[in-house]
This record gives C-alpha cells, sequence and structure tokens, in this order.
C-alpha cells in the first residue's frame, strides 16, 4: 500500500515515529512536512531523536494567518498528492496541517484515514477544536485513542468507519522514556536547562510548565496573570518558550520572578523533566497525556480539555486564568499517587492497530 503521511507540528512528529516504523516494514509511505514548526528545535530535533524517516517533501509553510497558512498547504498538499497517486492519506490530530490534507485528499477521493479523531473540547472558540470536526466529518476511517472519543462520534451520527485503537503518544512514551532516563539521568539534564533567570541543581523539586496556546500567548494580561502566579510558587518553575512568546514577554516587562525560560526542548529532554517534575503546567494537550503516562501530575490553564479521562482522581486539574485559582490548583493534596490510572489510553500497541485497521479497511 502507498500512503502520504502529514506531518508538522511537534505532536505529529513525535505519533509519526511508531507508526512509520510498523507501517513502512511492508508498505510505501510518502512523508509530508508541512513546516508549520520549522525551527531546528520544534522539528529538526524530533526526527533526529526519534528516527523518523526524512521528509520526502517539506513545503516549509511557516507562521502566518490560519487562512494564509492553511491555503499555502492546501495547494502544495494538492500538487502531491496529484503526482503520487496514493491509496490514501494519514493525518494526525487537529492542527492546520491535518485539515489542509484532509481536504486535499478528500476532493481528489483519496481515502483519509485520521488518527486522533473524535476527541472534543465543546469549544468552537479554538482552531483546534474547528480543525478536528472538520477533519473527523470528512474521513473514511477515524481512528480513536479513547471510548470516549468513539462515544463523541457517535453522538454526532459518525459510527461507520469508527475504530479505537489506543493512543499512539502513549506508543511513543513507551518506547522512548528508558531512552530518555539513560541520557539524562545523574544531573545530565542540568547543564541542558540553563536558562535566563539563573540554574537549578539535579536535587531541586520543580514545576514544569509550557504556555502555548494563542488565546495565553497572545493576550498580555493574561501572561502577566499566568507569571504572577508563577512568581509564588513555592519550587522553580522550568518553562520552555518558543522566542516568539519570550520576544513578547520581554517587551511588555512581564516579572519573571520564580521562572527558568529556556529555549524549546527535544523529545527525550521533555520526557525526562516531565517524569521528574513535581507537577506539569500547560496548556497543551499532548503534554497533559504525557504527564498522565508518565504519573505527573498536571494542571491545565484552560477551561475545559478534550482528554477529560486525565482527570479522574485529579490527576489533571483545569483552572482559569486567575492567579489565586492556579495557585490553589498547585498547592492542592496529591492524592492521585495513590489510586492506580485505567488503562483508558490502550495497550501501547495503537500503531499495530492502526496499521491493522488502514490495511484491512476498518
Amino acid at each position: 500500500m502507498k500512503l502520504v503521511t502529514i506531518v508538522g507540528a511537534r505532536p505529529q512528529f513525535i505519533k509519526a515515529s511508531p507508526f512509520s516504523a510498523e507501517f513502512r516494514k511492508h508498505n510505501q509511505e510518502i512523508l509530508v512536512h508541512t513546516g508549520q514548526h520549522y525551527d531546528e528545535n520544534m522539528s529538526e530535533v524530533f526526527f533526529d531523536e526519534l528516527s523518523i524517516p526524512r521528509p520526502d517533501y517539506n513545503l516549509g509553510v511557516g507562521s502566518g494567518s490560519h487562512g494564509q497558512q492553511t491555503a499555502k498547504m492546501l495547494e502544495g498538499i494538492e500538487n502531491i498528492l496529484l503526482d503520487e497517486k496514493p491509496d490514501g492519506l494519514l493525518a494526525y490530530g487537529d492542527t492546520n496541517s491535518t485539515l489542509a490534507g484532509a481536504l486535499a485528499a478528500s476532493k481528489l477521493h483519496i481515502p483519509v484515514y485520521h488518527v486522533e479523531a473524535g476527541l472534543r473540547s465543546y469549544n468552537k472558540i479554538m482552531p483546534e477544536e474547528q480543525n478536528r470536526v472538520l477533519t473527523d466529518h470528512i474521513s473514511d476511517l477515524l481512528l480513536c485513542p479513547t471510548e470516549t472519543a468513539v462515544s463523541n462520534l457517535r453522538k454526532e451520527g459518525v459510527i461507520d468507519g469508527v475504530v479505537n485503537t489506543g493512543d499512539i503518544m502513549y506508543d511513543a512514551v513507551l518506547n522512548n522514556i528508558s531512552i530518555s532516563e539513560h541520557k539524562y539521568s545523574g544531573g545530565k539534564w542540568v547543564d541542558e536547562i540553563r536558562g535566563d533567570n539563573g540554574s537549578i541543581s539535579e536535587t531541586d523539586k520543580y514545576y514544569l510548565a509550557t504556555i502555548h496556546r494563542a488565546e495565553n500567548t497572545d493576550d498580555p494580561s493574561k501572561l502577566s496573570i499566568i507569571f504572577e502566579a508563577f512568581a509564588s510558587f513555592d519550587k522553580p518553575v522550568i518553562l520552555p518558550l518558543h522566542p516568539r512568546t519570550k520576544k513578547l514577554i520581554k517587551s511588555i516587562e512581564i516579572n519573571t520572578k520564580n521562572v527558568i525560560i529556556i529555549e524549546p526542548v527535544g523529545y527525550l529532554l521533555m520526557l525526562y523533566l516531565t517524569s521528574n517534575a513535581y507537577m506539569v503546567i500547560t496548556d497543551s494537550g499532548g503534554l497533559q497525556k504525557e504527564a498522565y503516562f508518565l504519573k505527573t501530575p498536571c494542571t491545565t490553564l484552560r477551561d475545559q480539555t478534550e482528554w477529560v479521562e486525565t482527570l479522574g482522581n485529579e490527576w489533571n486539574v483545569l483552572s482559569r486564568i486567575n492567579a489565586n485559582e492556579i495557585r490553589s490548583a498547585i498547592r492542592r493534596e496529591l492524592t492521585c499517587l495513590s489510586y492506580p490510572q485505567p488503562k483508558t489510553f490502550g495497550d501501547g500497541n495503537a500503531s499495530i492497530k492502526i496499521c491493522n485497521a488502514i490495511l484491512n479497511g476498518g
């Protein structure tokens, strides 16, 4: 079978690693990198660390408005599909790359296979929610990570072609956590995270934070509130930060007390930092899951989450952008550590199940 796979952002590179390794054993995959994430720390390092095959095409789209970005991708992917004539197109998650790939294939009557189908935050203001809903409704095979996702699709009348494969990011975590621990244990991680506001020792407890959603990074008042909360935490906050957001923070003179701001890091180091953090604080969907898989408590700076399974026993707690609420959430008693986690994300063999579903037509 010949398959075109679309990737363009950090979580998609991670998901592509176990799938490509499995699918390419007996089939042909054409990997298309849209260039949605294009700097080395957010793109190239993932291909190197995860041994993902180099992309056959790189559209180099880069940044831009949602309309500009999606339009450029749509045109580029359509041309590739016309040249390659694949048997299907695989798209991951909920990015502009995902929607562009699905639209291009659907218009050409090429089957669309959507990995991570059925997720819903029920907040249509979020571009990710728009992308995932639209992609699901033009997909031929909907590869769901959980039973909740299957149920969400059923509520929308989508039943045909729906398969619960488990979560492919769980595969990636299981495949790479021991490599991460070996590479960064014994204090080897400390030199990697020396940031603008000081350093940390290998024995220090810390919070790991990420802030990347436009609703937070493009709003100076929200950024100020988040950093106000960080300044009062009882442990330092390690914060890998996109250069654009870092520049904005400097321009509006936000107080970064108690925060160690570092460049975006590779997957293996992020796994290590997540696994060994006291708590993760994030607005990222993928990091919520990775924290859950690694049994690290999480506080999510959003009003809702598409990963509702992580909320059980307060492994993950939602917080509005309010300094007191954030403080309250991170100071909660971590009773979650006393509870076993149900296997709601599968058994770590999602890549095999996704391959079988595609090859067998569901």
